[in-house]
């Protein structure tokens, strides 16, 4: 039996009875060649590892130091950091802006309430609208024969007030109208007093398609109300002459209708000079 490189072997002159020694002896050397190839191997590729580890770490922490360098050297320098501005700081007024103005200042003395006073400042067009009642105006007057717009007592209190003109517009509807007369004055004062003095009232203005109605003894309602420095009063009732009584729900809504459109309309008369007085420049 010879031994080549590769282990035992045997040929056909051999007696072909292997030698378990040297079989045993050869199994041996390969198992510690594999052996030390293993921890080669091993060695080896932990080197490798580490070698990845340590460049990581030099390159990480050269990146960040090198970053930082730039990054502060990027910095302007003391001097070069803008200093505080020059500009003053803002200021405020201590002093309170002035309120706006009253609208009611506008319609309580007449030196300051300038609008016209026409039938159609106070009752415009053809029509009257409340809500879902519609009223068709009828026939208009202004006089400045305050007393000759007046039945019983009401009219020497107007005069004693110092009115100086009365508006009258007439509202119908259904069978019911409604008059309503505007005392101008010039003072709130003057009005209010003629208003909680009144007695007797306005007499009521046919035509224009609405026939006579509350004169000749029929009763009606009548009511008497100041806002500013008018005075104003109304006179409804049944155009067939029937008498109102309290219970007549249909006169007492269109009264209420006319004197809530008229309040609106003088109040709107102060609003509208108010706000022109508070968009005028200065003087």
């Amino acid at each position: 039996m010879s031994f080549g490189q590769g282990g035992p072997s045997w040929g056909p002159g051999d007696s072909g009875t292997p030698d378990w020694a040297a079989l045993a002896e050869a199994s041996a050397a390969r198992g510690r060649r594999r052996k030390w190839l293993m921890f080669g191997g091993g060695a080896l590729a932990t080197a490798v590892v580490a070698a990845i580890v340590a460049t990581a770490v030099i390159t990480t922490d050269g990146g960040g130091a090198s970053g930082s360098d730039k990054n502060a050297s990027e910095l302007p320098a003391p001097t070069d950091l803008p200093s505080e501005s020059s500009a003053p700081d803002p200021s405020f007024s201590s002093v309170a802006p002035p309120p706006p103005p009253d609208p009611k200042d506008y319609i309580a003395d007449e030196k300051k309430d300038k609008a016209p006073v026409t039938v159609d400042a106070f009752f415009p067009g053809r029509k009257l609208t409340m809500g879902d009642r519609v009223y068709a105006k009828g026939a208009t007057a202004r006089t400045a024969s305050c007393a000759a717009t007046t039945q019983g007592a009401l009219g020497p209190i107007l005069d004693s007030n110092g009115c100086d003109q009365v508006i009258r517009a007439t509202y119908s509807k259904d069978g019911i109208a409604v008059t309503i007369g505007l005392a101008v004055f010039g003072t709130e004062a003057e009005a209010k007093k003629a208003a909680e003095e009144a007695s007797g009232g306005m007499a009521s203005l046919s035509g224009s398609g609405v026939p006579t109605f509350c004169r000749g003894g029929s009763v009606c309602r009548r009511t008497a109300n100041s806002y500013g420095r008018f005075a104003y009063f109304t006179v409804g009732g049944y155009t067939s002459g029937k008498n109102v009584t309290t219970t007549a729900k249909d006169v007492y809504a269109v009264g209420d209708d006319l004197t809530d459109f008229t309040f609106r309309q003088i109040r709107h008369r102060g609003e509208l000079q108010a706000s022109a007085a508070a968009g005028a420049p200065a003087v």
